[in-house]
C-alpha cells in the first residue's frame, strides 16, 4: 500500500534557506547598484539643470544690459541687477572685461574683490560661458556658478554670473534620494516576498523528494511524492515514484527470495558456511554454528580463520577458492563426550550472477548416525553369523559323529542326542528374537492394543520365572501397587519385555541374592522396576546395553544361555508402547532397569 508522504517543515530546509540566500543577496546587490546609478544619475541630471537654469538666466541679464545700460558706472545698474536677481532668486553679478564688480544682487560691490582671476569669469571671457563650484567667502556658503561673457559692437565688454547656493540645491537632491531609496527599499521587501514564495514552490516538492528519499532508505518503501506540475521538477517526481514503486517491488522480491532462502537454509539439517573470496563468513545456518560450536550471528563479516578453526574445513574451503571445482571430504570432530562427530564435507564454488567467482559455500552433513547405523549392521551380521554358527555347529559335528559311529553306546548316544536338543532350542530362540524383534522394528511391533491393567502381565511374568529363581537360588520380591495400572498395548509383547528383565536379573545375580519387582503409577506414568543385587555394569556400557547382541562379558552370557536380544526387545517393546527404558548400575552394587509406560486416558 502506497502513501503520500508527509512534507517536513520548509523552514527548516537548509535548501530553501540556501537557495533564499541567494536570491536575497542577488536582489541586495541589484537593488543596491541600480539605486546608486538612479541617485548618481538624478544628481547629474539636477546639477545639468541647475547649472542650464543660470545660463539662460545670465543670457536674459547679458540681453537686458545690453538692451538697456550702456554706461555701466550708472547707479540705477545695482538696483537693476538686484530686483532681476530677486524675481529670478537668483544671485546675479555684473562685472566689467578687467573683473571689477559694478553690480551685486546680494552684495556691496564696492566691498568686492575683482573677480577677474575666477575660473568662471576667465572660461567666459574666453568661451563665452564659464562653470564653476566653490565657497564664496562673501557669502561663505558653497554655490554653483554660471557666467556669461556680455558682448557689444563684437567685443567682449563685461561678465554676468549667476549663482545659487548648493544648499537649496542638495536639500532637493536629498529629498530625492530619501525616495528613490525608499522606493528602492519597498522593492526589495516586494521582490524579497515574491522570491520567497517562488523559492518555496520551488523547493517544496525537493523537500518532499528528500523526506520520501529518506523514508525509503530507512525501509519504508511505500512512500510516494505528490505531483501536479508538468514542469522538470514535476517530471522528476513522476521518476521518483516510478523509481520508489519499482524498488518497493524489488526489495520485496529479495526479501521474499531471501526470506525463502533463509527458511530453506535454516530448515535444513545440513550445516551451511558460506565466505567471499577473502575468506570472510557470509553466511552460516544455526546448524553449523552447531557443529562448530560458535554463534552465526557473530560470524558473519569476520575471517574464516577466525571463526572455523578446524583445518580440513579451511584447507577444503581454501581449495574450492583456489582451484575453482568441488572438493568432498569426511572429517571427525572428537567433541562429543561419548561419540565423535562424522561429518561429510562437500565445498562448490559460489559465483555471481555473470559466472565470477565470489567465493565458496561448503554443506556439513552429519552422518555419524549413518556410520554407527553401518558399524551396527556389519556387526549385526557378524554376530547373527556367529550366533547362529554355533549351534549349527556344534548340531552338524554331533550328527556327523552319531551317523558315521553306529556301535556308539547307548548311554553316549543320549548325550548327544541331548545336545543336539539343546542346541536345537538355542537355535530355535535366536531365530524366535529375531522375528520379534524384526517385527518390532518394522513398526507392527504392537499386535494388538487393548486397555490392560498391568498388573497382570507382571503377575504373570513373576509366576514364569518362579522355577528359574529356585534353581538359581535368588530370592524375587514384588511391590505391586493395589490400584489398577492400566494402560494400552499389547499384553504379550508386555509379558515378554518383563519376562527379559526378570530373566536377566536372576541370571546375573549370584547365589544368594535379590530381584525386586516394583510397578506403581507416577503421575501420567507407569513405572515398572526391576532390581537385583547382581554383578552391576560399567558405566560405559550404558549406552550400548540395547544393542543387538551386544554383551558386557560374552563368555559368561554364553554360558548362562542368552541370546544377546533380550535388552534390545525390551527397548523396542517400550518404544511401540510410547514409552522408555533406562538403567542404573555400578559395577558390584546390582543394576536397576526402570521401564516407564504412558497411562492410558480416561
Amino acid at each position: 500500500m502506497t502513501a503520500i508522504v508527509a512534507s517536513r517543515n520548509p523552514l527548516r530546509s537548509r535548501f530553501l534557506w540556501k537557495l533564499y540566500a541567494g536570491l536575497v543577496v542577488l536582489v541586495l546587490l541589484t537593488a543596491s547598484t541600480i539605486g546608486m546609478l538612479v541617485t548618481r544619475q538624478f544628481t547629474d541630471d539636477a546639477l545639468d539643470a541647475a547649472r542650464r537654469d543660470l545660463e539662460s538666466k545670465a543670457i536674459l541679464v547679458a540681453d537686458v544690459l545690453d538692451a538697456h545700460h550702456d554706461d555701466w558706472s550708472d547707479p540705477r545698474l545695482l538696483k537693476r541687477v538686484t530686483e532681476i536677481g530677486a524675481k529670478l532668486r537668483t544671485r546675479l553679478t555684473v562685472m566689467r572685461r578687467d573683473g571689477t564688480v559694478v553690480a551685486d544682487s546680494e552684495g556691496d560691490p564696492a566691498t568686492m574683490d575683482n573677480h577677474g582671476d575666477r575660473p568662471e569669469v576667465i572660461a567666459a571671457l574666453e568661451n563665452g560661458v564659464g562653470r564653476g563650484t566653490r565657497r564664496s567667502e562673501t557669502l561663505g556658503s558653497d554655490l554653483l556658478y554660471v557666467a556669461v561673457a556680455v558682448k557689444k559692437d563684437g567685443g567682449v565688454e563685461g561678465v554676468v554670473r549667476t549663482a545659487v547656493e548648493l544648499g537649496a540645491l542638495e536639500s532637493r537632491l536629498a529629498e530625492l534620494r530619501t525616495i528613490i531609496a525608499a522606493s528602492t527599499v519597498l522593492a526589495v521587501a516586494v521582490a524579497l516576498a515574491i522570491g520567497f514564495l517562488v523559492v518555496r514552490r520551488i523547493t517544496a516538492p525537493l523537500i518532499r523528494m528528500t523526506a520520501a528519499a529518506e523514508s525509503l532508505s530507512s525501509g519504508d518503501y511505500g512512500r510516494r511524492v505528490p505531483s501536479s506540475s508538468k514542469d522538470e521538477v514535476g517530471q522528476l517526481a513522476d521518476s521518483f515514484n516510478r523509481m520508489a514503486s519499482q524498488l518497493e517491488n524489488r526489495v520485496r522480491t529479495i526479501t521474499n527470495d531471501r526470506n525463502k532462502l533463509a527458511a530453506i537454509l535454516g530448515g535444513m539439517v545440513e550445516g551451511i558456511v558460506a565466505v567471499d573470496r577473502e575468506k570472510r563468513v557470509i553466511h552460516m545456518n544455526a546448524v553449523a554454528g552447531g557443529f562448530l560450536g560458535v554463534s552465526p550471528s557473530l560470524a558473519v563479516g569476520k575471517p574464516g580463520a577466525d571463526i572455523i578453526r578446524i583445518d580440513e574445513i579451511s584447507s577444503i574451503l581454501r581449495q574450492t577458492i583456489d582451484d575453482a571445482r568441488e572438493v568432498k571430504g569426511e572429517l571427525v570432530l572428537a567433541r562429543h563426550p561419548r561419540r565423535s562427530l562424522i561429518l561429510e564435507t562437500l565445498a562448490s564454488p559460489l559465483r555471481d550472477g555473470e559466472g565470477n567467482l565470489i567465493g565458496a559455500v561448503v554443506v556439513l552433513h552429519d552422518v555419524t548416525e549413518l556410520r554407527h547405523l553401518e558399524a551396527v549392521r556389519r556387526d549385526f551380521v557378524a554376530n547373527v553369523s556367529h550366533e547362529l554358527k554355533t549351534p549349527i555347529t556344534t548340531i552338524r559335528g554331533i550328527s556327523e559323529t552319531m551317523f558315521e559311529d553306529a556301535e556308539m553306546p547307548t548311554k553316549t548316544r543320549h548325550r548327544f542326542v541331548q545336545k543336539l536338543q539343546n542346541q536345537a532350542i538355542r537355535l530355535s530362540d535366536l531365530v524366535g528374537d529375531l522375528l520379534t524383534l524384526a517385527r518390532l522394528e518394522s513398526g507392527d511391533g504392537v499386535l494388538s492394543s487393548s486397555l490392560i491393567d498391568l498388573r497382570e502381565p507382571v503377575r504373570y511374568s513373576v509366576n514364569a520365572i518362579l522355577g528359574v529363581v529356585d534353581e538359581h537360588g535368588v530370592r524375587v520380591e514384588t511391590d505391586i501397587q493395589k490400584r489398577p495400572v492400566m494402560v494400552l498395548g499389547d499384553e504379550q509383547s508386555l509379558r515378554q519385555m518383563i519376562s527379559n528383565l526378570l530373566d536377566n536379573a536372576v541370571k546375573y545375580t549370584p547365589k544368594g541374592g535379590q530381584v525386586w519387582l516394583r510397578l506403581h503409577a507416577n503421575g501420567n506414568d507407569a513405572v515398572i522396576e526391576v532390581q537385583d543385587t547382581g554383578v552391576g555394569i560399567d558405566s560405559v556400557h550404558h549406552d550400548r546395553l540395547f544393542e543387538r547382541f551386544y554383551r558386557v562379558d560374552r563368555a559368561r552370557s554364553r554360558e548362562l544361555g542368552g541370546t544377546g536380544l533380550g535388552l534390545s526387545i525390551v527397548k523396542h517393546v517400550c518404544l511401540a508402547h510410547g514409552g522408555e527404558v533406562s538403567v542404573e548400575s555400578e559395577p558390584g552394587q546390582g543394576s536397576t532397569f526402570r521401564v516407564r509406560l504412558p497411562l492410558a486416558t480416561a
